[in-house]
């Protein structure tokens, strides 16, 4: 049997508060949202002022990271490079970027999706987050 690492309420805690700390440093109103390796919710942190659409996005761009195990931003390449029949997958629904899958000795563990601001911003918003577990 292989062991499988997973996401402790402390380490979901931890991402959230790191998450917002690099948000308001840069005043962002962003929503964040952390899932488990199987797309499932773990917390969902909206910043005042974050639209409400935003409460959509972050999950879906969480979910779509953890399931693919790469950043969300991957298909959204995949999909701006030409190959539109990439929208029909099934289940992923956040192919933008802004998903960062938090990956753990080849693992991937969870991720983490933020959206409010420019993609690249909602980008390093999930990277701080993930940072906070020192993991990158």
């Amino acid at each position: 049997m292989k062991e499988k690492f997973s996401l402790q309420l402390s380490d979901v805690k931890a991402m959230a508060a790191a998450g917002e700390a690099e948000a308001l440093k840069n005043n962002w109103a962003v929503t964040i949202a952390i899932v488990d390796d199987g797309g499932h919710m773990l917390c969902l942190h909206r910043l005042d002022g974050a639209a409400p659409i935003s409460a959509h996005i972050a999950p879906a761009k969480a979910n779509t990271a953890a399931l693919g195990r790469r950043e969300s931003k991957v298909y959204e390449e995949v999909i701006n490079g030409g190959r539109t029949s990439f929208l029909s997958a099934p289940v992923l629904q956040g192919m933008l970027e802004g998903g960062v899958p938090v990956m753990k000795d080849g693992q991937c563990i969870g991720a983490v999706g933020v959206s409010g601001v420019k993609s690249s911003e909602d980008a390093q918003v999930a990277r701080a987050a993930i940072a906070a577990l020192g993991l990158g």
